[in-house]
């Protein structure tokens, strides 16, 4: 072989060398395709990181500032305690009382909630003339706010004026003391909290009922299955990833209400309707104990936390998704 052959052999071919800068320009573009998305993505996702950032990460670590140390009635802090507050309120009978009303408080509402606005989606998900209507009535709770729903149902429990009473009067039965006794106060509250959360539960339930392909009903008719099969054993498992969802949905609700008892009850009669939250408001807005509500605060939120990994281990085995 020649010199200029050798040489020939060594140098790249022009058109070689073109494709390895046309490639290497193209991933310099894909890079910088790939930041403006990226960038693009920050930006519009800025607006909710600062709006996360300022009502809820800065509440959340001025809590934890403020639960180490002991405040004036001005809120500035006036000793560091250090883990003093919550050794004080764990040794609290009262704070046990609270988280005992907050959980008998759950068990009232979540389990009839949910199953109410299930059984209420399964008799209006029909495409009968007029089923629109129900569906609108149905909903319509989630439209009221906490304070204007709790005025209403102040008025219908009111021991001589209330509507509620007069029926039972009609029926010959003794008026109820429905927010004055310490037997029928908690019952009260879980009543207008489960219609208060009917519209939502109904709605969210509504729309996993009717994602059920039509198809299913028809090969269920068809094998002879009835209503109450077909609803217990084949419904019920296709929206099951609904009703796990209402179901957490409904238990974080549950721990963190306040307005209704607030204006229905201010936690009495004899503290039967003192749920966490709301002791929370009396140690913090009240009695200006700025550390030991939020100590309170962080220990709900850790409750609630575990609550809701509990539910995530145990129920979510049973959730069929399709």
């Amino acid at each position: 072989m020649t010199l200029l052959d050798r040489n020939a052999a060594v140098r790249p071919a022009p058109n070689s060398a073109k494709r390895q800068t046309a490639a290497a320009a193209g991933r310099r573009s894909l890079r910088m395709i790939r930041w403006k998305e990226a960038s693009l993505a920050y930006a519009f996702l800025l607006p909710s990181l600062l709006l996360f950032g300022i009502f809820l990460f800065y509440p959340l670590l001025k809590s934890v500032y403020l639960s180490l140390h002991l405040t004036d009635p001005r809120g500035r802090i006036a000793a560091f305690a250090g883990l003093d507050n919550f050794t004080e309120l764990l040794a609290s009978d009262k704070f046990y009382e609270s988280l005992k009303v907050t959980l008998s408080f759950t068990v009232l509402t979540v389990p009839v909630g949910i199953a109410l606005a299930l059984l209420l989606a399964a008799l209006s998900q029909g495409k009968l003339r007029g089923m629109k209507a129900f569906q609108f009535v149905f909903s319509l709770p989630v439209a009221i706010s906490v304070g204007t729903g709790s005025v209403i149902w102040m008025m219908l429990y009111h021991p001589t004026l209330g509507t509620l009473n007069y029926f039972l009067t009609l029926l010959g039965v003794e008026p109820v003391r429905w927010l004055t006794d310490p037997a029928w106060a908690l019952i009260s509250v879980s009543i207008m909290t489960i219609w208060m959360n009917l519209g939502f539960n109904y709605i969210v339930l509504l729309s996993g009922l009717q994602s059920v392909p039509e198809e299913i009903y028809d090969s269920a008719k068809i094998d002879g299955s009835g209503p109450l099969r077909t609803f217990f054993q084949l419904t019920v498992p296709l929206v099951s990833p609904t009703l796990f969802f209402v179901g957490i949905v409904s238990v974080i609700q549950a721990f963190q209400s306040f307005g209704q008892i607030h204006i229905l009850t201010k936690g009495g009669p004899m503290n039967s309707t003192d749920v966490i939250v709301f002791n929370i408001y009396q140690d913090a807005f009240v009695n200006f104990r700025f550390g030991i509500g939020s100590a309170q605060a962080l220990i709900l939120f850790a409750i609630v936390l575990i609550l809701t990994v509990l539910q995530y281990c145990f129920l979510e085995r049973k959730v069929h998704y399709q």
